[in-house]
């Protein structure tokens, strides 16, 4: 039996159990058994159409189509994190440039979506209004989806989940260097620049306008969802890779289950010492979780998470861990975000309301003690 530990989001381990061991590593070589390391590419082309990367192999050999008896594991660096997906092909040549394809996909969404690369299309799309309500700007279908989806979310939840967070998030990012507050001046200004209501998305036309100047875009609790959804949708469609694992740090997304299982396991671990691990058997879905347990600031006494409430701009300071199953992983790895910004009850209605969503929230108390709430649709232990 196989197993190995990832790191959910900086804030709870998960465990990943197959039923297979890996096939032996060729020469001896970690690349060989954990897969090519893929450099990121940037995309090229027009503003707000950015070219899409060409995949290294187009299609799989035939034989390697369908159901694979052997277990491959590859990763690579994206998003600020390291992309490990796991899949069972027929061989290794086959595996290899799906694996090679699906990275690309990846590194190309990276490039429409980082906040980090200057370059990125959304930085791009930033700029346009940095002085000004420009006029609209088309963009490519992938970052429409993303914000037409991120919008949704953000209504459904009364602004819980805001991707115009970018600006306090900024001042965060510093306060975690510096150990020190935001400047009250800055932070004001900031927070003036922030509200979901202020982006104009254009479904027919795939323009957005942002409708107050230097506001700044963040996708960080969205995007690797979606990417994750696109490299276990190239797996299927192009290579007919059913049985796939694809997981980015705090975002697990699985396909069908590993041969003779019936599914995978993704083990949650606590927050809290007194806390047992929760187990789930997962397949064709996905698990993201969300919490402060690695990442956080404390400054004077008190411990901000990473995670920011929209409307006030602050960094949480309730000690509390959202696990959300959901049918795929954009869904799952923003409905964390809003679950965990929002009071319990107020959560779990979000979720309830959202076909196929589960939830597993814990909050400690005061004496550091773990209260633990489940939607209907959760799996019991």
């Amino acid at each position: 039996m196989t197993c190995y530990s990832l790191l959910l989001a900086g804030f709870c381990h998960l465990t990943l159990t197959g039923a297979l061991s890996r096939p032996a590593p060729l020469n001896g070589t970690r690349s060989a058994e954990r897969g090519a390391r893929n450099e990121e590419r940037e995309p090229e082309g027009t503003f707000g159409l950015p070219r899409r990367v060409p995949h290294p192999a187009l299609r799989a050999p035939s034989e390697g189509r369908g159901v694979g008896s052997s277990r491959f594991e590859f990763e690579s660096k994206h998003m600020g994190t390291t992309f490990r997906i796991t899949f069972y092909a027929a061989d290794r040549p086959t595996a290899k440039k799906a694996a090679d394809a699906a990275f690309v996909r990846i590194a190309e969404l990276d490039g429409i979506m980082s906040d980090y690369k200057k370059e990125s299309e959304l930085m791009r799309l930033c700029r346009a209004f940095a002085s000004e309500v420009a006029a609209p700007v088309k963009v490519s279908d992938d970052l429409f989806f993303v914000l037409q989806k991120a919008e949704a979310l953000s209504i459904k939840s009364d602004g819980a989940f805001d991707v115009t967070v970018g600006p306090v998030v900024q001042l965060w990012r510093l306060a975690r260097r510096t150990q020190e507050l935001p400047d009250p001046k800055e932070f004001a200004r900031a927070r003036e620049r922030v509200g979901y209501k202020m982006v104009k998305l254009d479904p027919q036309k795939k323009t957005v306008q942002l409708l107050t100047p230097g506001m700044q875009l963040d996708l960080g609790g969205i995007a690797k969802g979606y990417a994750a959804d696109e490299a276990l949708k190239l797996l299927r469609d192009t290579f007919g890779i059913k049985r796939a694992l694809v997981a980015a740090s705090g975002d697990i997304l699985c396909g069908e289950p590993p041969p003779g299982t019936d599914g995978w396991k993704v083990e949650i671990a606590p927050i809290a010492k007194s806390q047992k691990p929760r187990t789930l058997t997962l397949a064709n879905a996905a698990v993201s979780t969300s919490g402060d347990l690695e990442q956080f600031v404390e400054i004077k006494g008190v411990r901000y998470s990473h995670v920011l409430d929209p409307k006030t701009g602050l960094g949480l300071t309730g000690r509390r861990s959202v696990t959300v199953i959901a049918p795929d992983g954009i869904t799952a790895d923003s409905m964390t975000k809003a679950a965990s910004v929002l009071p319990r009850e107020r959560a779990l209605e979000l979720i309830e309301g959202t076909p196929g969503a589960a939830a597993y929230i814990v909050i400690l108390d005061n004496d550091e003690k773990p209260v633990t709430t489940s939607s209907k649709r959760f799996p019991k232990e």
